[in-house]
């Protein structure tokens, strides 16, 4: 291109558009096709492939949910001969919403059925947006760590349970209070009492929050205002 014309055309917007079309045109060409192959394929995957095994997958657990509505945890994990447990979504649907839940449900049942290390196991892998019911989560996972003997793991979840869904405050109270008790019996003074006072300025009126002042009280060198003298 000459010098003149390449003026011309720097001052010619629609020139500019079609000399850099003309120059770039495979390019482009390559990148809009491969956007659209991206995009079909993603489609392609949700629709026939995700799409189905989320249904089959929510398809299965249905009865489980009822079993574990009914506190059955050996049918919640392994079905009942006819349907599946959960046990078997987990690994034939990884991946999925239900299988997420299943991991929930499995962990809960193996709380209650004493298998403590797979409780663990289940409850860490499992997360959800639904706050209250990853507060009990949280809670049921610090049970099993303090079963364990992993104390420190169940003050930290404990901890977690406490603060995830505020608005629960029975609920939310007692996990602290668990938090603070089992600091309290590892030595872990002052995380205890900071774990009481935090009860009592947030929970109040809750029956732990109520008895804060008691526990603070007997773990405080300097007696607080509300104490019993």
């Amino acid at each position: 291109m000459s010098e003149h014309t390449h003026q011309h055309v720097e001052k010619d917007p629609l020139l500019k558009a079609e000399y850099f079309w003309n120059k770039h045109s495979k390019q482009i060409t390559i990148a809009v096709i491969a956007i659209i192959v991206v995009a079909g394929g993603w489609y392609g995957y949700n629709q026939y492939i995700v799409k189905p095994k989320e249904e089959k997958a929510a398809e299965a657990i249905y009865k489980a949910q009822e079993y574990f509505a009914q506190d059955s945890s050996n049918l919640v994990l392994n079905g009942d001969g006819f349907n599946k447990g959960v046990l078997y979504i987990i690994k034939n649907y990884d991946g999925t919403k239900s299988a997420n839940l299943a991991k929930y449900y499995a962990g809960i049942s193996y709380l209650k059925l004493g298998n403590f290390a797979n409780a663990v196991k289940y409850l860490k892998e499992f997360s959800t947006d639904a706050l209250q019911i990853q507060m009990t989560a949280y809670g049921a996972l610090a049970d099993a760590e303090a079963e364990l003997g992993k104390n420190d793991d169940a003050i930290q979840d404990y901890k977690k349970a406490g603060t995830t869904f505020p608005k629960d405050a029975f609920s939310s109270s007692e996990y602290l209070f668990r938090a603070g008790l089992l600091s309290e019996t590892l030595g872990k003074t002052k995380d205890a009492i900071e774990f009481y006072k935090e009860i009592k300025s947030k929970y109040p009126q809750t029956d732990k929050g109520l008895q804060a002042d008691k526990y603070i009280y007997r773990l405080s060198i300097e007696k607080n205002d509300l104490s019993v003298k």
